[in-house]
């Protein structure tokens, strides 16, 4: 809500900058000047509303901080908007002297503890993420990993050892796995011709693993049982699933780094805290009491 209502009169600008063709924005954009700070710099003075300043660095955290779709908008657009929004918020500020409540209080508290805590972690998590420690989070990973097979098969899934004995025989004499996994298989993978994908070990019910591991490809396997029934096994093929790549890691890794960059330093400096937690013997359901925030 506050967003939308700040920045109303930006929007009202931004549906016209939006007819300009591209090219005539980029070039009006290319020939502007190198702007001169003021001085002072960000603690230059942009307006004062009833004695209190506001800076050109105020606009700059704001402006730095709006969704991307507001930055976008032409300079002198948002600077208009921006000094508006300041100035307006400023007014009404003052206009609470001496009518914030206990919440205001708190809220306010809540805010600022959020907004540096957060700036302390964001710090942590940008400094953690080097080539170095990519690499060593790699290694440790996939260094030593075992190169995994995988194995692609076919199955068809009958009630019973005869009805799967049955098939064997036509398969033996002929019958195309397929053609008969369609006919007959009872699972969701009949209509596929019993494909069943790739797997690697451990990923399938242990009969059946044992079964397809012993196999030579193209060979369909006698009735094999599993909780789910009896099944004829069509080895496909075989594969070496190698490594992924540090390429293909780097997101997933760096994102490991970060966490447990930031929960190290949370450890650090909480253990290097005075902490006493009195309020650990209240009822939790004082927490839905908002009538405490009243007295």
């Amino acid at each position: 809500m506050r967003k939308s209502v700040t920045l109303a009169a930006v929007l009202a600008f931004s549906t016209a900058m939006a007819t300009l063709p591209l090219a005539a924005q980029d070039t009006a954009i290319a020939q502007m000047p190198t702007p001169v700070a003021p001085e002072g710099g960000a603690a230059a003075v942009v307006a004062t509303v009833n004695g209190t300043d506001i800076t050109l660095g105020h606009m700059i955290v704001l402006r730095a901080n709006l969704p991307a779709q507001y930055q976008s908008l032409p300079d002198d657009v948002l600077f208009k908007g921006i000094l508006d929004q300041l100035v307006q918020q400023a007014a009404l500020a003052q206009s609470m002297d001496g009518k914030t409540t206990l919440r205001d209080t708190l809220a306010m508290e809540n805010d600022q503890r959020g907004y540096l805590s957060g700036t302390a972690l964001q710090s942590v998590a940008g400094g953690a993420v080097t080539d170095e420690a990519l690499q060593k989070a790699y290694d440790a990973k996939f260094a030593a990993a075992v190169e995994a097979k995988e194995y692609n098969a076919a199955h068809i899934l009958v009630a019973t050892e005869d009805e799967a004995k049955d098939l064997k025989t036509q398969i033996d004499g002929g019958a195309d796995f397929a053609d008969l996994a369609k006919q007959h298989s009872s699972d969701g993978a009949a209509a596929n011709g019993g494909d069943l994908g790739w797997f690697a070990d451990g990923m399938m019910v242990k009969p059946f693993q044992d079964a397809v591991f012993a196999m030579e490809v193209d060979g369909v396997s006698d009735p094999v049982q599993t909780q789910f029934g009896w099944h004829l096994i069509q080895l496909k093929e075989t594969r070496i699933k190698a490594a992924p790549s540090l390429d293909d890691m780097r997101e997933e890794l760096a994102t490991e780094i970060e966490q447990a960059a930031v929960e190290a330093y949370i450890k650090t400096i909480t253990d290097a805290a005075t902490i006493d937690r009195p309020g650990e013997g209240f009822d939790p359901t004082l927490l839905r009491d908002q009538t405490l925030l009243d007295q």
